[in-house]
């Protein structure tokens, strides 16, 4: 986001044992830690009196194959599109669609990251964790991790007390393209591309991330701010009937999930401006931060828009962005 924050300590660790050592020192006694990633999805509204430590675990390698699959294990410190670009590279099918997504390899099972179609669970085998009070190392599956929408059990029953290292990736050997999501299929047909390829979905999903979504190295930003909330089909039948054109899809457990973007469009928010405090003029579901914003700044713009888009539609929407 861009946002002047300061931390009363800050280190970096790239093992699990440098990691105890940290949490052993003296400055971790008693302070509040937060552990840092890429920092892509953090709004810090204050400074941190406490210990930052910084996750900088690097590595990947294969660790195992079958007929099917070939899984790969990264440290939780690689950065997420470097690892993509790898595996492309290697012809292993499976992360494409969530190519150009900014932050580390250890958010990526933390909040279940997805796009286009396809959420980390889909190609999940495995993590290895830190507990920072037991000092153990543990291992979680996709049924331990708990995976939701944008979930998971370290966002949630074990927030603050572990510290993932690593992750494994089942990643296939034969593709299954999903192009149908968004307008992939439009942008492969706009490439001129005959025959389909995991490179060329790759592109694809790039090129429409930056038509649509700011660099964060050019103008801050976390992406998505909202989560897309879902609602009972009742409710949804109910705002279908007031707002003919509302964007939604089918859930699998029968709700519907709503297009933030579409309802915060619809309250008027899209280009809005508050000082250096923004919303996209491209992409309402991005806030923005024009140079000088405080973490206070953006954080009062979005609790403005939660507020307008509940008194028009009777939807509440919920942060995607940690906020500090």
């Amino acid at each position: 986001m861009g946002i002047d924050a300061k931390a009363r300590y800050f280190s970096r660790f790239s093992s699990a044992e440098q990691l105890q050592e940290l949490l052993n020192s003296a400055p971790a006694n008693g302070e509040p830690q937060l552990i840092l990633g890429g920092g892509s999805n953090i709004l810090f509204t204050r400074d941190f009196n406490g210990i930052v430590l910084k996750n900088e675990i690097s590595g990947i390698h294969i660790v195992k194959e079958d007929d099917d699959y070939v899984y790969v294990k990264a440290g939780a410190g690689e950065n997420w599109h470097s690892l993509v670009h790898h595996c492309i590279e290697q012809n292993l099918a499976g992360l494409e669609n969530l190519s150009l997504i900014p932050g580390n390899v250890g958010a990526s099972p933390m909040q279940n990251i997805g796009a286009y179609g396809v959420e980390i669970k889909d190609v999940f085998e495995e993590l290895e964790a830190f507990h920072i009070y037991d000092k153990q190392v543990q291992r979680f599956t996709t049924a331990d991790c708990a995976f939701g929408y944008r979930e998971s059990v370290f966002k949630r029953k074990y927030k603050g007390q572990f510290v993932i290292l690593s992750v494994t990736y089942r990643l296939s050997k034969k593709p299954v393209f999903y192009t149908a999501y968004g307008a992939i299929q439009q942008e492969l047909d706009a490439m001129g591309v005959q025959q389909l390829s995991i490179r060329a979905v790759s592109q694809a999903v790039m090129n429409i991330r930056t038509s649509k979504l700011p660099d964060p190295v050019k103008i801050g930003n976390a992406g998505s701010f909202f989560k897309n909330p879902s609602v009972e089909k009742s409710f949804f039948e109910q705002l279908k009937g007031q707002f003919p054109n509302i964007v939604a899809y089918p859930n699998a457990d029968g709700s519907i999930k709503l297009a933030a973007g579409w309802l915060i469009e619809q309250c008027g928010w899209k280009g809005v401006r508050h000082g250096d405090a923004g919303c996209h003029e491209k992409q309402a579901l991005v806030l923005v931060n024009y140079g000088h914003a405080s973490g206070q700044d953006i954080y009062n713009l979005s609790e403005e828009i939660v507020q307008s888009v509940q008194q028009k539609f009777g939807v509440e929407l919920e942060r995607e962005v940690n906020i500090i």
